[in-house]
């Protein structure tokens, strides 16, 4: 029986990731990890999202487990999702800059390694994460295709459980990503990836701002609610047929 883990945040890229392990895996643990961020917001819609599909033994989705690390906000305070008293970056303000305030330090690096240990504890074999292809080149070191390699080449070292961590997201567009959960049915009303945090997006963020960039390139409407307007009418966009 094929098993995995996927760190499943409530966002965009993490809810098409749920979707592509559910149809590749027999069964799927799903980890959300409290790290007391400012769009905590998303774990709300992480639990909403496995529950409406189904968690038990009897389900695809066999376990959904919330992590608390909300110690790691106070350690890793140099971030506008972990401090509050730091803006959250507009797109505009950042382009161009190698890490900007949005970066949380070494966050990936320490969520992978406790899936990792999830997954040899319940006999998986793969750890999936979101890194998209904007991750490459937006400044998250640890979303980047080398840090992959890196991270699997330390989890080799393990002498008896082999646990694979897997982005299959990692070399596609945010486009391509959004024409891909369509496809495997992923619902992206129910997504959060504002890193401000509110039910209305602020449509100006970096996260924000890409993912209004995928959806203009796809031609499809975003189906969340952004506090700007945006006239998808004028990019030629069409409303996602279910």
């Amino acid at each position: 029986m094929s098993k995995c883990v996927v760190i499943f945040s409530g966002g965009a890229d993490s809810t098409v990731i749920l979707h592509h392990a559910i149809k590749n895996f027999d069964k799927v643990y799903c980890l959300t990890y409290n790290y007391n961020q400012r769009h905590k917001l998303e774990i709300e819609k992480a639990i909403n999202y496995t529950t409406d599909l189904g968690v038990g033994e009897d389900q695809k989705i066999e376990q959904h487990t919330v992590v608390d690390l909300t110690f790691y906000a106070k350690l890793a305070d140099s971030s506008a999702l972990t401090n509050s008293n730091i803006d959250v970056p507009k797109m505009k303000d950042v382009i161009g800059e190698a890490q900007n305030k949005s970066h949380v330090p070494n966050r990936n690096m320490t969520m992978l390694s406790i899936a990792a240990a999830y997954a040899e504890s319940r006999e998986c074999s793969t750890v999936l994460y979101g890194a998209a292809l904007v991750d490459d080149t937006s400044g998250h070191w640890d979303g980047t295709s080398e840090f992959l390699k890196r991270i699997n080449d330390c989890l080799a070292l393990n002498r008896l459980h082999k646990i694979q961590v897997e982005a299959p997201l990692i070399k596609l567009s945010k486009e391509e990503i959004f024409k891909y959960g369509i496809e495997l049915g992923a619902d992206f009303s129910k997504t959060l990836t504002c890193y401000n945090g509110e039910e209305i997006a602020c449509g100006t963020c970096p996260a924000c701002s890409s993912r209004i960039a995928g959806w203009v390139k796809a031609k499809l409407i975003d189906p969340v609610k952004y506090a700007i307007d945006i006239d998808w009418n004028k990019y030629g966009c069409q409303p996602i047929m279910s």
